[in-house]
């Protein structure tokens, strides 16, 4: 499998910031990619030079993920965790995002849809944010190359899947 596109943003409101890639891969396995810590760890590492020692997922209405990563050379540590408002697999999460050293003001509100078709999936992950100066702080960070980075990654996990029914 390869990658079958590249990384899109757009910004539709105010406060939304919304991210397109698409997969070359099923659904189903592009969701597990997302919600098996396992998998998690292996490609939502942002830039190149990070790990995630840190990643817990209890995938239900009102479970609670939290994720930790941290900088291979210099051991700068960063975190976020949130709760699960809506689970609809393989094609919907909808979860809360805030880190634990607030880099933008407020909580943010993830909303993953997954869409198949011919066996691509085509993966719209939407952020609203409190603000539209939180959403302006996130578009000026280097946010965009680290969730870049991470789905080039995700490609590659995605490509190494055997048999491309499981991950």
């Amino acid at each position: 499998m390869t990658t079958a596109g590249t990384l899109k943003l757009t910004t539709p409101g105010e406060r939304e910031l919304v991210m397109t890639r698409s997969f070359d891969a099923p659904r189903q396995v592009v969701f597990d990619a997302h919600t098996k810590p396992e998998l998690v760890r292996r490609w939502l590492l942002g830039p190149p030079g990070w790990s995630m020692p840190v990643c817990e997922i209890d995938l239900r209405v009102g479970g609670k993920y939290r994720y930790a990563w941290q900088h291979d050379r210099d051991g700068t540590k960063m975190g976020m965790c949130g709760v699960y408002r809506e689970v609809v697999a393989p094609e919907r999460i909808v979860n809360t995002e805030k880190f634990d050293e607030a880099w933008y003001p407020g909580e943010a509100l993830g909303t993953l849809v997954l869409i198949e078709q011919g066996g691509k999936t085509t993966l719209t992950y939407t952020m609203r944010y409190e603000s539209r100066a939180a959403r302006d702080a996130v578009i000026k960070s280097n946010m965009e190359s680290g969730v870049a980075a991470s789905y080039d990654r995700l490609a590659e996990l995605l490509a190494s899947t055997p048999a491309r029914g499981r991950a």
